[in-house]
């Protein structure tokens, strides 16, 4: 999702309108006066409107044969009687079939974070972005045509739950997730706090699909934690790039410049994003000014839009970084964790991100109806797009269901035994 001055990378994820209020986007009118009038379209008087755009080759000829051939021939099954025939609303019907066909026109770019929100969708959408609802605190998105847990947050009921980062959700209350997208989905998993959600998951290793009850709750979402281990390292986990966490991130550094460790661990796992200027400003403390942290692609001639380090730049060359990450980390947690490693300032370790590098603005189409539509991708400062796959990290380490049941954590081992040799061989 996107906004001029404060561009929240939520996406699709947003932070899954399951989980987050307050997040904001810029809405364009666009046109409201100027599209053909409900009576017109219900009447078929459709001499004002082009056979053709401007500009373009498509002829709408067939779409008014059509909707013609539908006023002349269709019977629903709701008009078997002269009663019921007489009681249905001619203009609410038509109407019905022009957003109808908007959803139609947006499907068919194949992208599973365009979306059009007809007034009682978009209604329920903007409750959820003011937060009046209950959610279960996961992050969710498109992958591979399938609904997919991005992650869950931490301490919140997903993840008390057992939900992991790579879950396919495959139904929802016994609502098939084939072919749904994000925005249908929140819809069905967002709820009245204290009431349950039933997901069927399938997850990688498990040879059937099982069912997870969640019960809705308010999300407290935590942003970061801090750790000064015994052997010199110090570990910052951040959960979400909110609009506090460059404060809260800028603490941890200070502890960390107290603490005397030259070896730094960011874990990113599980972080679905956030806030563009909160991961822009994080690589800023590690990176020369005018460095650059993330390209916003509009493709096309469109110039592109270059986001710059601010050049805190405060550690010297005897810094040792590795940032954690897997398949949880999209979003924000992409273009920090990139930016990191393309300019030679952290190694990488753990397994390939998510790969959502896509950027959603909301745009109004009627007064009571919008456009959630994709318009830019982000690249890697090496012009990487992040969506192509996500990021790879140096060192791909697994982590398995068993290592969780044993307690064990082999991609921070991972990345300690890393740290361990840089500084070994300054």
């Amino acid at each position: 999702m996107h906004m001029r001055h404060e561009r929240s990378l939520f996406g699709a994820l947003f932070v899954s309108l399951l989980v987050l209020g307050g997040v904001f986007f810029l809405g364009v009118y666009i046109g409201h006066e100027n599209r053909p009038a409900v009576e017109k379209i219900a009447g078929l008087v459709n001499k004002d409107i082009p056979a053709a755009l401007p500009g373009t080759p498509v002829d709408f000829a067939p779409f008014w044969k059509a909707w013609g051939t539908i006023d002349e021939k269709f019977v629903s099954a709701e008009s078997r009687t002269a009663t019921s025939s007489a009681t249905s609303d001619p203009e609410k019907e038509a109407q019905k079939r022009v957003w109808g066909a908007i959803e139609g026109l947006v499907g068919s770019l194949e992208d599973p974070y365009s979306v059009f929100l007809p007034p009682v969708d978009a209604k329920i959408f903007e409750e959820n972005i003011q937060g009046n609802f209950g959610g279960v605190g996961m992050e969710i998105g498109i992958r591979d045509d399938v609904l997919t847990v991005i992650a869950p947050l931490k301490d919140t009921p997903a993840e008390k739950a057992g939900l992991r980062a790579g879950d396919s959700v495959l139904e929802i209350d016994n609502t098939a997730t084939a072919g749904m997208s994000v925005d249908e989905a929140v819809t069905l998993i967002r709820g009245e706090v204290g009431t349950s959600v039933a997901l069927t998951i399938a997850r990688e290793g498990t040879k059937e699909p099982f069912e997870v009850t969640v019960t809705r709750a308010v999300i407290s979402i935590p942003t970061i934690d801090t750790e000064s281990r015994k052997d010199g390292i110090f570990v910052i986990r951040l959960y979400n790039f909110s609009a506090v966490s460059p404060t809260l991130f800028r603490e941890a550094l200070r502890e960390f410049v107290l603490s005397g460790d030259q070896k730094i661990i960011l874990d990113l796992r599980g972080n679905p994003g956030g806030y563009l200027e909160a991961a822009v400003d994080m690589a800023s403390w590690f990176l020369p000014a005018g460095k650059i942290i993330a390209t916003e692609d509009f493709g096309g001639d469109k110039d592109p839009i270059v986001y710059r380090s601010k050049g805190y730049d405060i550690f010297n060359e005897n810094l040792n970084m590795a940032v954690l990450v897997n398949k949880g980390s999209a979003s924000a947690s992409e273009i920090l964790a990139g930016a990191l490693a393309e300019h030679g300032k952290a190694v990488l370790v753990g397994e390939t991100t998510f790969g959502k590098g896509s950027v959603q603005e909301l745009i109004k189409i009627t007064p009571d109806s919008s456009l959630k539509l994709t318009i830019a991708h982000w690249l890697t400062p090496n012009g990487n797009w992040i969506s192509k796959g996500g990021i790879t990290p140096a060192y791909e380490v697994a982590f398995t269901e068993k290592d969780r049941e044993e307690g064990k954590d082999p991609q921070l081992e991972k990345a300690v035994s890393v740290l361990q040799h840089l500084a070994a061989n300054e």
